[in-house]
């Protein structure tokens, strides 16, 4: 039940949601199945276990040695977790791969069709909660760019030189210091846990190999037992039963019989394989023609992607992606950060909000550029199918 309880609370904060004692160890079970399902781990045994949470101590402990191996479960818990003191911005400019037109294009056929008036009204909410969203955050922009410049020249640490959100509420606030320290006490306690669990880790991995090894003895002789008492059973039916001469004789007859329909059926697959190819052959030289025109299209669309690259041999660019801090400049210099503090795989220098700003607008061209692309293919495809009607205008709203 402890192991349950465990593998419960760390799949909820990995999926921010909220736990409280309460909840019942059947609903607990579940989510955890259902929370490993959803992660890749598909081992059939966890899933047969009971929901009562009474057995199944070892299949948890492989789960859980699957999480912290798959998903490095610490590290992304720590990272959560981590107590933000500077007001922080997230960056990527990272390159998503784009999917081409022909990828996910379904035909609405007449069983699942979709009133345009309701797409319509969805898409004019997604756009007023947008713009909602993009007002709040430009409010907010302001209202920390009054705090850095309001504080500017206060801080100790001369690369920052200003103070956050949540330190210019402490020299407001100071009763609220305490509860501070606590936090950060408690994050200190967090990543010496952490570093004492690397230096030991080598271990835990040392003795999860011998549960796997036997785990798998303990198989390989449940399958071998289970062969010998096949192969005894026989034997001891023919010796005390006096009619097993004349089940023998049958059995051996159904044996050739079925031989012989075996025999029978290959010979059927290979002439139903010869007569498929020879299908196959002639469908073929039909499709040829058509496969030109498609192989043209794709080649067009190519070509179209390819102009709009600016060069091909330029070197490639460190993409920034991650949490930085903000720090106010007024001149942003080489040595001087207008982001800071990066939260990243690789170590990435200090970047300004200018070149962020380049690196964005770049992108939007070229999502723009792709989103026009789309929707000619769009009208095209409407053009085609409105060509296919007889006796019925379309007219463009």
């Amino acid at each position: 039940l402890d192991f349950w309880r465990l593998l419960y609370v760390l799949l909820k904060q990995i999926h921010g949601g909220r736990w409280t004692e309460s909840d019942a160890i059947g609903a607990q079970v579940r989510f955890v199945k259902s929370a490993l399902w959803y992660h890749g781990y598909g081992r059939p045994q966890l899933q047969r276990l009971p929901a009562d949470g009474s057995v199944g101590s070892r299949e948890l402990l492989l789960a859980f040695s699957w999480l912290l191996h798959s998903l490095h479960l610490l590290e992304h818990l720590l990272v959560q977790n981590r107590l933000q003191t500077g007001d922080e911005a997230s960056v990527c400019t990272c390159e998503d791969e784009l999917p081409t037109s022909q990828e996910g294009t379904t035909e609405a056929g007449p069983e699942g069709r979709v009133d345009v008036r309701y797409l319509q009204w969805l898409n004019g909410r997604l756009r007023l909660q947008w713009c909602s969203l993009h007002a709040q955050h430009q409010e907010q922009c302001k209202l920390l760019h009054k705090i850095h410049l309001f504080t500017n020249g206060s801080h100790m640490d001369q690369n920052l030189g200003h103070f956050s959100v949540t330190e210019t509420d402490l020299i407001r606030q100071p009763e609220n210091y305490k509860q501070l320290l606590q936090l950060l006490e408690s994050e200190t306690m967090q990543l010496e846990a952490f570093l004492e669990w690397k230096q030991l880790e080598p271990v835990y991995w040392r003795w999860m190999e011998t549960v796997l090894d036997n785990m798998a003895e303990e198989r390989n002789t449940g399958e071998s037992q289970d062969a010998h008492v096949e192969k005894r059973r026989l034997p001891e039916v023919t010796s005390c039963c006096p009619w097993t001469d004349k089940l023998t004789g049958q059995m051996d007859r159904l044996s050739r019989d079925l031989m012989a329909l075996q025999e029978q059926l290959h010979q059927l697959v290979a002439q139903r394989k010869a007569a498929w190819w020879e299908k196959v052959a002639a469908r073929e030289e039909l499709e040829k023609e058509r496969f030109s025109a498609t192989a043209r299209k794709i080649q067009e669309s190519v070509e179209l992607k390819l102009r709009g690259l600016t060069s091909l041999h330029a070197p490639k660019k460190n993409e920034m992606h991650g949490s930085c801090r903000l720090v106010l400049r007024s001149k942003p210099t080489a040595s001087k950060m207008g982001f800071g503090g990066c939260v990243s795989r690789k170590a990435v220098s200090a970047v300004g909000a200018a070149e962020v700003i380049r690196e964005l607008q770049v992108r939007e061209t070229s999502l723009q550029r792709e989103l026009e692309q789309l929707r000619q293919e769009c009208r095209h495809r409407l053009d085609e199918i409105a060509g296919g009607l007889e006796g019925v205008i379309c007219i463009c709203p």
